[in-house]
């Protein structure tokens, strides 16, 4: 957890003792935490003092900073840590501001057993967990470091007011291999369990993910006891064909076939079993003391597979669901869908005669087949008598029945009375008594050829992603970018290829009809929004199943699991002005184009509604003469040093400091 100071701007970063800071796109250096930690250690000099000894030899001090990052044990580089702190102390900002640096590469891992190749946020995977408390000012400086391009988007996340943010093709341009690109947004009236990860071309499939934990101010309550201990688990069906290799058997219009295992943080299964689990595979171990109560995060970040969460003998207390406090119920077992993220309590109330199984199983699938896509964990209590041995704890007993399923999650409500990121109840929008403006009804089918490929389709419409992204082009007014012509119903005539857009109505209130007519389960998820899912059923939707709506206390989230043969539906108030990706979270039929955007404007353009497209916005497309070159070099060059001392320098005068 980070210590926030009123009106100052902190850097966090949990991938590196040193913080990482930006003040201006092409300026990173390395400052010691101990001046962030403890701002009271800081010697008694003034920021342009501080600036006129780097001025007497900035030469030397940049070179000895920013070339070659030395420790903070050196002068210079203390120097220029405590003119950093200073800056940050007396410039200060509206909303606290916690600052990552990413850097994405491939490594070679074998949490399978197998070796092959994975992508790691600073040689780690899967990557940091992105730690804020709400409104605060998120900056993630991104340097892609893999062989193609790359985006980040950080689902569910609401980006409110600035798409430009969101990460996704629709929205921005992809960043270039070796180039840096900086994310800078605010988690503004937010809170819950999130995660992010790579959007482009099955990247996810091969890592880049990592949670992403939204905080409550300490001024607002929260509906429970504060856990001892807050901890994150990801969760995901895995292959060992890294992402190229499983774009190429979907591009040859084969399908990705049975996962070759399921990973619990990024490793493979502890070996409850010597037939299906081989040996030397490292496993994830969770450790707690006996008697205390922890917060869990479960994250499914997977590329297709549902998967049922279990802790043998524990009870899972659901708590809250992507920003939404739960009314707490205890389930033994909960699936958990892809894309989607719980937190539990979970009470260490067992006598730790052994340790216990963590479990991660596949579901809606033939689970006698299917036994080796099975994650499995240890829960390790501190006074443990022995390891964990014996069968797994049995999944539910409904493999042929999704019934079970489907009246657990009907069973998921939204705490009316908790308040969320703001005093007020979250039940005081009440969302049943506000009237529908528009309707949409999305139907998927199975795969389909068009012009000799397979694709999937959402109502009929496989997404074509377009080269000049949708609020790019709108802000350049470049025509022919995309059609904003989606069908508010499933087309009646042959599939077609299209970039077809949602023309979403500002501070109208739309529903959305998810009609799964595929054989498998789906789960979808709308960028920019936490939607009301209102209804869920088996067969065709149709209008008299509103009768069945929840108006009341329906879960307010960000994506939602279809049933095969079924549809859900989910209520969206159109309040976030911007181009909001709707996707498939399986990431094969997203990747074939199941996949659209709600383009939502406001006709009294101005700031308050949208922020204006960031300076360092990426151009690509038709705009793709705008871009210029990135110096990708990794040393920052001496010629520079005055410039950016210079730059600290106004800065500093603008703030109005004396000496």
């Amino acid at each position: 957890m980070i210590s926030f100071h009123q009106k100052r701007a902190v850097c966090s970063s949990s991938s590196s003792p040193h913080k990482t800071l930006s003040i201006f796109p092409f300026l990173s250096l390395s400052v010691s935490p101990l001046l962030f930690h403890n701002p009271k250690k800081l010697p008694k000099i003034s920021l342009i003092r501080c600036l006129l000894l780097l001025l007497q030899h900035p030469q030397k001090t940049l070179k000895t900073s920013f070339q070659s990052m030395a420790s903070s044990s050196s002068f210079l580089s203390y120097l220029i840590s405590i003119c950093i702190s200073l800056l940050l102390t007396f410039t200060s900002a509206e909303d606290p501001t916690v600052s990552y640096h990413f850097e994405l590469s491939y490594i070679t891992a074998s949490p399978l057993g197998v070796p092959q190749q994975v992508i790691a946020i600073n040689g780690k995977f899967p990557g940091p967990t992105i730690n804020s408390t709400t409104n605060n000012n998120v900056v993630v400086n991104v340097r892609n470091k893999l062989d193609e391009t790359l985006l980040l988007t950080w689902a569910g996340i609401q980006q409110k007011r600035s798409s430009w943010q969101d990460g996704v093709l629709g929205t921005n341009c992809p960043i270039p291999p070796k180039w840096n690109w900086t994310y800078n947004f605010q988690v503004k009236d937010q809170i819950g369990s999130y995660f992010y990860f790579p959007s482009l071309n099955l990247q996810r499939a091969s890592g880049g993910f990592g949670s992403f934990i939204i905080n409550p101010r300490s001024v607002i309550p929260i509906p429970f006891d504060s856990p001892a201990g807050d901890i994150t688990i990801l969760i995901g069906d895995w292959y060992i064909r890294n992402h190229t290799a499983l774009r190429k058997t979907l591009d040859a219009g084969r399908d990705l076939g049975m996962p070759d295992g399921v990973l619990i943080n990024g490793k493979g299964p502890f070996r409850y079993n010597d037939t299906l689990v081989p040996d030397g595979i490292d496993h994830e171990t969770i450790n707690v003391e006996p008697g205390k109560t922890y917060r869990i995060r479960v994250s499914n970040v997977g590329v297709s597979t549902s998967l049922n969460f279990r802790i043998q003998n524990h009870n899972l207390l659901l708590a809250e669901s992507e920003g939404s406090y739960t009314v707490q119920q205890n389930y033994t077992s909960l699936d958990i869908h892809v894309g989607q993220t719980y937190s539990f309590l979970i009470t260490m109330d067992q006598n730790a005669s052994s340790d216990y199984y963590i479990v991660a199983s596949a579901r809606f699938v033939n689970e006698s087949t299917w036994q080796r896509v099975t994650g499995v964990g240890i829960l390790h209590y501190s006074n443990s008598k022995g390891k964990a041995s014996g069968p797994l704890p049995d999944p539910p007993q409904d493999q042929f029945d999704n019934t079970f399923s489907m009246n657990q999650a009907r069973s998921i409500r939204w705490n009316v009375s908790a308040s969320g990121a703001r005093p007020n109840p979250q039940g005081s929008f009440k969302y049943g008594s506000i009237n529908v403006t528009e309707v949409y009804i999305l139907k998927n089918k199975p795969p389909v050829t068009i012009n000799g490929k397979k694709r999937a389709t959402l109502s009929g419409v496989s997404f074509v992603n377009p080269t000049t992204p949708i609020r790019l082009a709108d802000e350049y007014k470049v025509k022919g970018a995309y059609k904003l012509d989606f069908p508010t119903e499933p087309l009646t005539g042959p599939p077609r290829l299209e970039t077809s857009v949602i023309n979403g109505t500002y501070r109208g209130f739309m529903e959305v009809i998810l009609q799964n007519n595929e054989t498998k389960m789906h789960s979808y998820h709308m960028d920019g929004y936490a939607f009301f899912v209102v209804g869920m059923g088996y067969g065709e939707w149709t209008n008299d199943s509103r009768g069945t709506y929840n108006k009341w206390d329906g879960i307010a989230r960000t994506t939602t699991q279809v049933y095969p043969g079924a549809w859900t539906s989910i209520l969206i108030s159109l309040d976030n002005v911007g181009v909001w990706n709707l996707r498939t979270e399986n990431l094969d039929s997203w990747y074939l184009g199941q996949e659209t955007y709600i383009r939502i404007v406001n006709p009294e353009k101005n700031n308050k509604t949208e922020l204006p497209m960031p300076d360092n916005a990426l151009f690509c497309g038709a705009l793709s003469h705008m871009q210029k070159p990135q110096d990708t070099s990794a040393a920052l060059r001496v010629h520079g040093s005055v410039v950016v001392v210079l730059g600290l320098f106004m800065v500093a005068i603008l703030s109005g400091l004396v000496l």
